[in-house]
């Protein structure tokens, strides 16, 4: 058992924290399916080096389940990483997050870039595209009410998910016991995060202005059988200016779960990258330019080309 402490956020709810090793600090943020034991692998390969810190968001036992829908949303997720930071005395911390922690991690970028080292988003995107969001924001809140009323039967429909099957494929034992956990959890936590997190978080194609702006370096890790996010993750790293993109073959939502080496050693590479300062950014001049430049063209884009060029063909 990982040692316990408890951290408190500015509204007053209690989250449940888990923190193991030594070093530079490496918060994790869970998916909406899952909880701080999701990243158990990850933990036990970066405990040896990294200061590994792991919470149930709020609505997650024993985190408190706060019945008000007004105490859940992309704000108060931010605020509630922040509050675990502030509790351990963390000024910044290298930041991985898996879909809903994903989200969460591009958020908490966003407002408060210095407390973020690097930033590893895995398996992010779903409702984010145009074409996706009414029909999204339906399911959330169809989600929402079912585990509201029938959790056994709404953990079922979401383990036989379309991007779980590859996982259930390659662990079964692994994708059994993840669907008993997600039966088992709170309905009313779990029902308040997809009405009110989910159904309502910004589209990420509506904050591009303000997403190649960031500097933070940033990892994205996607699934290529995740199709509600492989579109989104070519935008983010066409937008992105320190952000690269590696797609896991035969692959689904459960990045962490489903490929757990090859997801450590991409992890990695990453950090040993950032921490010695070798990790770029993008070169403007290679967005939108097609395979040989003009002879006589040795200018790069501006800034605000390559954001409209972005835009254009994602």
């Amino acid at each position: 058992m990982s040692p316990r402490t408890e951290a408190v956020s500015p509204d007053g709810t209690r989250l449940a924290v888990a923190v193991d090793g030594a070093g530079p600090p490496l918060l994790f943020l869970h998916e909406v399916a899952g909880d701080l034991d999701d990243w158990e692998r990850q933990v036990e390969h970066f405990a040896g080096r990294y200061t590994c810190v792991r919470y149930n968001a709020r609505g997650y036992p024993p985190s408190d389940v706060p019945t008000g829908p007004h105490r859940y949303g992309q704000h108060a997720a931010v605020q509630d990483a922040l509050s675990v930071l502030d509790s351990l005395g963390m000024s910044a911390a290298h930041v991985v997050g898996l879909s809903m922690g994903g989200f969460c991690a591009l958020h908490l970028a966003l407002d408060h870039p210095g407390r973020c080292l690097s930033l590893t988003v895995a398996g992010a995107g779903y409702g984010s595209a145009p074409h996706q969001r009414a029909g999204f924001a339906e399911e959330a809140r169809t989600a929402s009410r079912l585990f509201a009323t029938d959790p056994v039967a709404a953990a079922s429909a979401y383990q036989d998910g379309p991007t779980r099957r590859q996982f259930r494929r390659k662990d079964h034992a692994a994708w059994r016991a993840f669907g008993a956990r997600l039966a088992a959890r709170d309905p009313v936590g779990m029902s308040m995060t997809f009405a009110e997190v989910l159904a309502r978080r910004p589209s990420l194609y509506d904050l591009r202005d303000r997403l190649s702006e960031l500097r933070t370096p940033t990892l994205l890790v996607v699934g290529d059988e995740d199709d509600g996010c492989l579109d989104v993750n070519v935008m983010l790293k066409r937008t992105m200016p320190a952000a690269a993109l590696h797609v896991l073959p035969n692959t689904g939502h459960t990045v962490n779960h489903e490929e757990p080496e090859a997801f450590n050693a991409l992890l990695d590479v990453f950090l040993e990258q950032v921490t010695a300062g070798r990790w770029p950014s993008r070169d403007p001049a290679t967005l939108g330019r097609g395979l040989v430049g003009m002879v006589n063209d040795t200018s790069a884009p501006s800034p605000a080309s390559v954001r409209a060029s972005s835009k254009e063909i994602s």
